[in-house]
């Protein structure tokens, strides 16, 4: 696939003048703006859901939409475990290591087998999932509040392919590397307890 130099600032542009669709009312547009809301207020599940779009970006073929398909999907059946009750040990500390671990493979663009950066990214979205079902706020409507967490699980995966989409630059190369030492530094902040 051809990307023309534009497709980052296209993409990017798309996506800071998108509204919410409010097409409903009550309890479910509160449960969708919630649901919608909570990934993308916490940093250490921003920079986490970055990393998986960038990465994917670095890995491209299949992965570029694989990674970020299995990510909300594992999610949401992690989320509906959280919300139900059932416990998993360390969730903070899973999350932190999606940054860090995350980022360093950004960093050093690794290139493991499809199976193992499936594996990598399924096992983080646990954690992920997890977080957010066990906050799942009793007023909201669960499957609505989950519609909307994958949704901005799915537009931070994109805001991640496409500054990955800048690797085919050397400048660009730069900065996704960038990218990815910060959101290592980031998932190690949270993991000491700095952030």
């Amino acid at each position: 696939m051809h990307v023309t130099p534009r497709f980052p600032v296209i993409l990017a542009a798309l996506l800071l003048s998108s509204t919410p669709a409010l097409a409903h009312t009550g309890s479910e547009l509160g449960g969708l703006v919630s649901g919608f809301m909570h990934p993308i207020t916490g940093l250490d599940h921003v920079v986490a859901m970055v990393a998986v779009g960038l990465w994917g970006g670095i890995l491209g073929g299949s992965l570029l939409w694989q990674l970020p398909v299995l990510f909300p999907l594992v999610m949401a059946l992690a989320g509906a475990a959280g919300a139900a009750g059932i416990p998993l040990p360390g969730v903070e500390t899973g999350i932190a290591f999606s940054g860090i671990v995350l980022g360093l493979m950004v960093l050093a663009a690794a290139q493991p087998s499809r199976r193992a950066a499936l594996a990598l990214v399924g096992a983080f979205a646990v954690f992920h999932g997890h977080a957010h079902g066990a906050e799942l706020p009793e007023a909201a409507n669960p499957l609505v509040f989950a519609i909307g967490f994958v949704v901005a699980t799915g537009l931070l995966h994109l805001a991640g392919i496409g500054i990955g989409m800048l690797g085919q630059w050397p400048a660009g190369k730069i900065v996704v590397r960038a990218a990815g030492a910060a959101i290592a530094l980031t998932g190690g902040a949270f993991l000491t307890g700095m952030a």
